[in-house]
């Protein structure tokens, strides 16, 4: 039966880990506790455990228990729906962030509470790296779990893919490593189950793979150019070697006009890569264009974005066939009245090239279920925590409304990283016919769950 924990119960977490106990108003509880999307910002956990080492997360697990105070995980917090903070007991992993790397097999092992900045620090020595993801502070935790995907996935696959064993933190207090021998299942719903189902994972060890010099560009085009931009280069993906990577966007901010944008990146030289883009460069002259030999380094900063502050939404779909032209111009018809925000990052709408090596992977061999598509679509709006209500209104409304208006060309899935709270078929979306085994899996490992939010596997 759950009960407020006294300020004793607090003190008795305090002095039983290594780490540090943070309560509402104490210096630092913010900074741990508040939501990526502030959307969420109004939730707000009774407290906040920062551990050092497995021990301390299997502590805090067994007093959450005890007290019977709801418990979550967090990394790098950036779940979109607010699902890395809570109203009881977070457990913020952060300080346990060591990476270490192994240039003569590859192998990678990333603590639990690293983010991608350590985790290219630790491999960039080795001229090594595997999928990884585009925001310097995102965790390695939720961006693995959710299946995990990048600039390199068409030719390395995806995060999960390159995952070769994990160790869970139960909760029950065990400690299980988890690989494809031992605890087998655990490990397969590990590798695109999403974040925060199964217990805390407090280890990874990925197989990394040498990476050399390649090239990377970003193009830029006037808003009459997107219908071809977008028929065009959807038709250069679909062509394309696995090596080459595009995010085809178009977005709009304030009373601006929209831009129409591809950004990427190909495992290859400059020269291969313009030729890859001449279909699109022939028909649609770019206002802006840097496309240049780099480094795998400077490609991967060139690649690195961060969110703007502010609250957002995003929805998904997997898109299995290039969008037709009715399609197309749907999509930019909503992008340019998409509602003013107090927001700088407005919204948009974007198409990640998928294929190639992900869909090398059956649907049933991971978690992970979505290897059919030829491109990832997100949508996504933003406003600003201090907008009225009728603004917040208004942009949930439009996102709501693209969403249903493509839905005719895109299939029911939806991507898992990406969680969208708003979602109502989310389990068949996600998970599609992986779920009942997730679920079977769930209650073996957590029957009485302990690690239940909206959305989670079995809820």
């Amino acid at each position: 039966m759950f009960r407020s924990p006294s300020d004793a119960d607090w003190r008795r977490l305090d002095h039983a880990v290594a780490g540090r106990v943070r309560r509402p108003g104490e210096s630092g509880f913010r900074d741990a506790s508040v939501p990526f999307n502030k959307r969420f910002a109004e939730i707000t956990p009774r407290g906040v455990v920062s551990v050092t080492n497995t021990a301390d997360v299997r502590t805090a697990i067994e007093w959450a228990r005890d007290t019977g105070v709801d418990v979550v995980a967090r990394c790098g917090g950036h779940s979109y729906a607010g699902h890395s903070v809570n109203t009881g007991l977070v457990i913020d992993l952060s300080p346990m962030n060591t990476v270490t790397a192994d240039g003569s097999t590859g192998l990678v092992t990333v603590a639990g509470g690293a983010r991608m900045a350590d985790v290219y620090a630790a491999i960039q020595p080795y001229e090594m790296a595997f999928a990884l993801g585009n925001g310097a502070s995102v965790g390695i935790a939720g961006l693995t779990l959710g299946g995990g995907c990048g600039a390199t996935s068409r030719a390395f696959g995806l995060t999960a893919d390159a995952l070769v064993a994990t160790t869970v933190a139960t909760a029950d207090g065990r400690v299980l490593r988890c690989d494809a021998d031992d605890n087998a299942d655990l490990f397969w719903a590990c590798r695109g189950g999403g974040g925060g189902n199964f217990g805390i994972n407090v280890s990874f060890t990925f197989q990394a793979r040498p990476v050399a010099d390649c090239a990377s560009y970003l193009l830029l085009w006037d808003r009459a150019d997107a219908p071809k931009v977008f028929s065009v280069l959807q038709e250069v993906a679909r062509r394309a070697p696995d090596e080459f990577a595009v995010r085809i966007g178009v977005s709009k901010s304030g009373e601006s006009d929209a831009v129409v944008s591809a950004i990427g990146q190909h495992l290859g030289t400059a020269e291969e890569l313009r030729e890859i883009l001449d279909p699109v460069l022939s028909v649609a002259r770019p206002i802006r264009m840097d496309l240049a030999d780099r480094t795998f380094w400077e490609a991967k900063d060139d690649l690195l974005h961060e969110t703007a502050e502010g609250a957002f939404s995003v929805r998904t779909n997997i898109v299995t066939e290039p969008l037709p032209d009715e399609a197309i111009a749907t999509m930019l018809s909503f992008v340019d009245r998409l509602p003013p925000s107090g927001n700088p990052d407005g919204g948009g709408a974007a198409l990640f090239s998928w294929g190639g090596a992900i869909n090398r992977v059956g649907a049933t061999e991971t978690a992970f279920a979505h290897r059919n598509a030829l491109f990832l679509l997100s949508m996504d709006t933003s406003w600003a925590e201090n907008d009225e209500p009728a603004v917040v209104d208004a942009n949930l409304r439009w996102l709501a409304e693209l969403a249903d208006a493509l839905s005719p060309y895109v299939s029911d899935g939806a991507f898992q990283n990406f969680i969208d709270p708003d979602l109502e078929d989310w389990r068949t979306a996600y998970y599609g016919v992986n779920y009942p085994r997730l679920k079977a899996i769930k209650d073996r490992v957590d029957p009485d769950g302990v690690f239940t939010f909206s959305q989670s596997i079995g809820s």
